[in-house]
């Protein structure tokens, strides 16, 4: 039975079974084998069994697919061992009768393996020349020279597409594999403890065609190179006499293993290890000076991963400081009008007052339903619901949320209208969302005109496919058009941000920012135009043509 195991985000530890002969989706949609990742689609790549093989493609994601930290475009054929990453997931391929990726790792005492040292490059050690009999020693230089830019090159694009440390490691691993064609390759790094531990291993073919042969490691060079900063070959094992009576190494025929150093700026993240066994190949010089530059340059991409999600994770801390100041300044607002009315309604009570008590009731009940409004577009807003689409005459939508707002228009004397063209075919739209966004824009408008001459008026327009040129697909506008004060010019960029608002106690800031966030779910857009003194027109344009399909578990936007 093959198995996806996650090694790396929010539901690493989990193993997934691939049946096989029944395709398999990733994502977070029901249908598919289902990860927690928000960052991930909710149909984000497929998984496809042909004729004993297994194979991946992105569904058109906005974050890509990644097989082996490599962005991946068409179908591609997975491999025992290979990685898959899609948004801050990492996971492996392989079977379930292998032993656990990380789990095959052997470190080996000073009497169990060779630990001669053949040559080794320190931090600050210069290039050395070619061997004797090659080009000499410009010709050696300068393809050192190019080879190292080369890979520098190949590291930094590698670094530049990888999100998370599994998808850079094993990317990496990868890339020496091309580079040097080694038969077994480990990726240790430096656990809090300050033990080596393996995160991320590649075999290039199973020793003896066994599925339970384990990478077997020096302990002595491996800390030699950690602890000393120095990229170590190693050439003899084969030829040490303790492994003359054919144990484990003998019998791997283990005769040449290149160790390097991870690290940057003085902090060791670890060490990459490669060996061979093939007859015919041995690490050279040149190799071990360029594995020591791939080491120096992983740790240049693992210093810039990490300062990244310390980044992150500050800005997140701010962005949550900043949400639970604002919202507490609006509950607090919310709470002080509760406890205004209800001052009222007891004054009210205690005089028998009927007319008190009603005045302050009238405001309990705007504050209850600002309480409301404020637990909707909050639930909204902090978790994305699946877009349900069905085909929806916009008409009777907008009305309905017209009749809502009817009483209390009639109490301020308002005027809210609906000019809808006659004949308007239905759209693919989620109903309940475009509900809610309609009405987060027309509770703006309502508040933002004057009372006894404040109008509000809401236009539908539809745009047949090829009507503004050849090509162009079918669009349904809705326009929320209102008398107000308009929006002041410095202020309109920030507008659709969360918690910016310019009601001050009566509003949350999370409207429009939940409007945004469902027109764009529907592949639509929002546009605002208002000048100061002349009112503000909202215009929200969504894809409309009839024959379009809509796949509601598409991912937003355009892939980055």
């Amino acid at each position: 039975m093959l198995v996806l195991t996650v090694i790396e985000g929010p539901d690493k530890g989990k193993r997934f079974e691939l049946p096989a002969n029944e395709p398999q989706l990733l994502g977070r949609s029901s249908e598919a084998l289902p990860l927690g990742d928000p960052s991930v689609s909710r149909r984000h790549a497929e998984l496809t069994p042909d004729e004993g093989e297994w194979w991946v493609r992105d569904l058109d994601s906005q974050n890509g697919t990644m097989v082996n930290g490599r962005a991946i475009s068409g179908r591609v054929r997975l491999r025992t061992g290979d990685t898959i990453s899609i948004g801050q997931t990492t996971m492996a391929f392989g079977r379930s009768s292998i032993v656990d990726e990380l789990d095959v790792i052997e470190l080996l005492r000073p009497g169990e393996v060779a630990t001669s040292v053949d040559a080794v490059v320190g931090r600050s050690a210069e290039p050395s020349p070619t061997a004797p009999g090659e080009n000499g020693r410009d010709a050696g230089e300068e393809h050192w020279a190019e080879e190292h830019l080369r890979v520098v090159y190949q590291i930094t694009a590698l670094a530049a597409k990888s999100s998370t440390r599994g998808a850079l490691l094993h990317g990496l691993l990868e890339l020496v594999f091309e580079e040097f064609q080694p038969e077994r390759g480990v990726v240790m790094l430096m656990d809090e403890a300050g033990r080596l531990t393996p995160a991320a291993v590649k075999n290039r073919a199973l020793v003896k065609g066994r599925e339970d042969d384990r990478i077997q490691v020096s302990r002595t060079i491996l800390q030699h190179a950690v602890r000393k900063g120095e990229a170590v070959l190693s050439t003899n094992a084969m030829a040490d006499p303790r492994f003359a009576s054919g144990d484990s190494v003998q019998s791997m025929r283990i005769r040449s293993a290149i160790c390097v150093p991870v690290e940057h700026r003085g902090r060791v993240f670890g060490a990459i290890y490669i060996d061979t066994s093939a007859g015919d190949q041995t690490f050279r010089n040149e190799d071990l000076r360029l594995m020591h530059a791939v080491g120096q340059q992983a740790g240049i991409a693992l210093s810039n991963l990490h300062l990244h999600q310390e980044r992150l994770q500050t800005e997140r801390l701010a962005a949550m400081g900043q949400t639970v100041a604002s919202l507490s300044h609006s509950i607090k607002n919310i709470l002080q009008g509760l406890s205004g009315g209800a001052d009222l309604v007891e004054m009210g009570l205690k005089r028998e007052d009927l007319a008190i008590s009603r005045q302050g009731w009238g405001i309990l009940r705007r504050n209850l339903d600002r309480i409301a409004g404020l637990t909707t577009n909050m639930l909204a807003f902090s978790r994305q619901r699946q877009v349900e689409v069905e085909f929806t005459p916009l008409r009777p939508l907008v009305e309905e949320c017209a009749q809502l707002l009817e009483g209390v228009c009639e109490q301020r004397g308002v005027v809210l209208m609906v000019d809808a063209e006659d004949e308007m075919p239905p759209v693919p739209v989620d109903p309940s969302l475009v509900h809610q966004a309609l009405m987060n824009l027309l509770t703006n408008a309502l508040e933002a005109v004057p009372d006894g001459g404040g109008r509000i008026t809401v236009r539908l327009h539809y745009d047949e496919p090829d009507s503004r040129g050849p090509g162009t697909p079918g669009e349904a506008q809705v326009m929320v058009i209102d008398n107000g004060p308009g929006i002041p010019k410095d202020r309109q960029a920030s507008i659709f941000e969360p918690f910016q608002t310019s009601k001050g106690v009566r509003g949350t800031g999370l409207g429009l920012a939940v409007t945004k966030r469902v027109v764009e779910d529907h592949g639509g857009r929002i546009v605002l135009e208002s000048h100061e003194g002349k009112g503000s027109t909202f215009r929200i344009v969504l894809p409309a043509d009839p024959d379009r399909h809509v796949d509601p578990s598409a991912t937003r936007g355009p892939r980055r």
